[in-house]
């Protein structure tokens, strides 16, 4: 997938053999690394990895903030990821001179390395449970209390658990639906640049016909270099580079970051997806994308400032489009209700758990009251996203750590102010446009004479306001930001910036949603989240996995291919097919490198191919690895049947789709050269 990262898949191919909240059937699983199932893949392959092999993969992961995976390969820091995921960063770096998304970027000498806007890259160091802490902390209350309890009790395991926040992140993680509370530490480096690049069409080949589909031929690998204190870092461990082809049936292993899964959800969550959110989301990111487009067809350089958010609205569109037509198939859904009745009957009569499905319908059912407000409460643009961080954020760092909202306890402050602070470009007509379709939907769903809609608007209309908010705003400015966060909120309310002024006026009503939505919604589903646990538990053992939330992980499969209409599909690709399968218009026009450098291929180099281990969005980048430890690519899509992976795995169907290392290293010697790379890597 283009931009894995942006959005976990959801399902498009409805086939899928599941049992949603049952044990995991072979290869199918995002395991935990404290939970590993080594004796699953021992009976299966024979060989499982160690201790030691595991805590080798693990610090070698990088999770990077950006929302993808990725993985140290060399002793000096530097990082194999996706294309995909460093287009951001070569767009952040592009002036319409020198347009580095679309040319590709070689660092000649490690000081021309660039840096990327606020980028991040962590690494797992200690995992704990701090289930019993947390939910203690909340025992006995419901609604909104619950919520503020759990958050003072996370914040303070957090604080308490990196005292040192320049060098380390801590971070509480929710499994289980709050069956299961766990402290993720890390090793973070704040200093991420950019050191490798191809052409933005070498990833990209196919474009979106070729999305979520197999055979490619996309080069969608790029290498990164993290650094402290200036100086390229040192990594305790690092994978090995094996540029060479897979094999067919090997043991593969996938280890990053999945974002986001519901294989554990009930039906009235299953019900609200279908009929509330995502209709809306479909249409107004529609909307959104035809706006875009027409924007950019009037001129080359809109053309350039608008191509790195199209994709990523593209690419969201295809995923929950496909999500709708899952939560559409009775034959799927069938599937999935009849998990539900399992569990559910092997739970009944155990007076403990209860009836947390009906906890959490009489919480689906009154989100569904607020969920517009609160959707739609907050305009979208970055230069407006600054302003609402700031003014949170001020307000917030005036409390006890305990008392302030997520995302702005002393824990995760380090990375807001980088993201903040961070020097990116921003351009005035995508922050128009923006704001007042995010605006004109907020009135249209809401209605004129709503309380929201006349808060958000005043008398201006969309259009007028989004004007007048960013042609006046100073927030593009770094060094005003940098004012505004360094001067609290003294800084903040005597500020007559537009911007600021306006996410003052909307700041106490989207205060006064979030608790009505915690004491009506999310507390309810923290409750019942830690029965529903207990009842899989207790019905299925702990031979389970819980559903993706951006942190560590690992999957096992093997190299293979699949049948689709009765005829097989080979698990790999070469470089040659590139040639055969160009038809010279876009998006299958030849990459010039490829053009240029034709005769210097070798044409049976393995390109990309495919797996059988379990993935979902923010697994872009991911290394996958032998059984020695050693990369052999990097995961960067999956098949269009693993569209469905956001609800089910089918071992017969889903497939990781991978560049292999094979063509990254024929890539750096022949089509975007950089022998010091080839060096570095200790390769042929």
């Amino acid at each position: 997938m283009t931009f894995l990262h942006t959005l976990a898949r959801y399902p498009a191919i409805l086939s899928l053999a599941i049992i949603a909240a049952g044990p995991a059937a072979a290869e199918e699983g995002m395991w935990t690394f404290d939970a590993f199932p080594a004796k699953s893949v021992r009976d299966r392959y024979g060989w499982a990895p160690d201790q030691a092999w595991l805590d080798h993969v693990r610090k070698s992961a990088v999770r990077l903030t950006g929302g993808c995976s990725a993985s140290f390969v060399s002793s000096a820091g530097l990082i194999l990821t996706n294309h995909h995921c460093v287009a951001s960063c070569l767009f952040d770096n592009s002036t319409a001179q020198a347009d580095l998304l679309d040319k590709g970027f070689i660092a000649a000498r490690r000081e021309d390395e660039k840096l990327c806007p606020g980028q991040q890259a962590e690494i797992v160091s200690a995992i704990a449970d701090v289930t019993g802490t947390v939910q203690n902390a909340y025992k006995g209350m419901s609604g909104e209390a619950l919520t503020r309890a759990r958050d003072a009790a996370i914040a303070k395991v957090e604080a308490d658990g990196c005292p040192d926040r320049k060098t380390t992140r801590c971070q509480v993680v929710t499994l289980f639906g709050g069956g299961q509370y766990k402290l993720y530490t890390y090793r973070k480096y704040s200093d991420v640049r950019l050191v490798w690049a191809p052409e933005d069409r070498a990833a990209t080949f196919g474009g979106d016909p070729d999305n979520f589909n197999f055979p490619r031929y996309s080069l969608d690998a790029s290498f990164l270099r993290a650094y402290e204190n200036g100086k390229p870092v040192k990594p305790s461990d690092h994978l090995t580079w094996s540029p060479r082809a897979p094999k067919q049936d090997e043991l593969t292993f996938v280890v990053g970051n999945p974002g986001s899964t519901a294989r554990l959800w009930t039906q009235s969550q299953f019900a609200f997806e279908r009929e509330v959110r995502l209709p809306i989301t479909v249409a107004v990111l529609s909307e959104l994308r035809g706006r875009l487009i027409a924007a950019m067809e009037t001129s080359p350089e809109k053309q350039r400032e608008g191509l790195d958010m199209l994709n990523g609205i593209e690419n969201s569109l295809k995923v929950y489009i496909g999500r709708t037509k899952a939560l559409n198939d009775p034959d799927f859904t069938g599937r999935l209700a009849k998990a539900e009745t399992d569990l559910r009957g092997r739970s009944g009569g155990n007076a403990a758990i209860g009836d947390p499905w009906k906890d959490v319908s009489a919480a689906v059912q009154d989100y569904r009251k607020l969920y517009l407000p609160y959707r739609f409460i907050t305009p979208s643009s970055d230069l407006y996203g600054y302003a609402e961080a700031l003014v949170m954020a001020a307000k917030e760092k005036a409390k006890p750590n305990s008392e302030r909202l997520p995302g702005y306890t002393d824990s995760a402050l380090p990375l807001l102010e980088k993201q903040i602070l961070d020097k990116r470009p921003l351009y005035p007509w995508l922050e128009k446009l923006q704001l007042s379709w995010s605006l004109s939907k907020a009135r249209e769903y809401l209605g004129v004479d709503d309380p929201d809609t006349q808060l958000l608007l005043g008398k201006e209309s969309p259009e007028q306001l989004a004007e007048r908010l960013v042609s006046q705003t100073r927030l593009s400015d770094p060094e005003y930001r940098r004012q505004l966060w360094e001067g609290g909120l003294q800084a903040i309310e005597a500020s007559k910036d537009p911007l600021i002024q306006y996410a003052l006026k909307l700041e106490p009503r989207q205060r006064a949603l979030k608790r009505l939505v915690d004491e009506n919604y999310q507390g309810p589903l923290t409750a019942a989240g830690g029965k529903l646990a207990e009842a899989r538990f207790a019905a299925y053992g702990d031979a389970l996995y819980p559903d993706a939330t951006f942190t560590l992980r690992i999957s096992y499969g093997q190299v293979k291919g699949w049948t689709e209409r009765g005829k097989p599909v080979p698990y790999s690709t070469t470089m040659g097919g590139t040639f055969d399968r160009a038809t010279g218009s876009a998006p299958f026009d030849l990459p010039r490198a490829f053009a240029t450098h034709r005769s210097e291929i070798d044409p049976g180099t393995t390109y990309d191919f495919v797996t059988t281990n379990d993935i979902i969005g923010g697994n872009s980048g991911s290394p996958v690895i032998d059984r020695s430890g050693a990369v052999i690519g990097a995961a960067f899509d999956g098949n269009i049947h693993s569209l469905g992976g956001n609800y089910g795995y089918d071992p017969s169907l889903n497939r990781t789709v991978v560049v292999s290392t094979d063509a990254v290293q024929e890539a750096l010697e022949k089509l975007y050269p950089a022998p010091w790379l080839v060096t570095e890597l200790k390769a042929r």
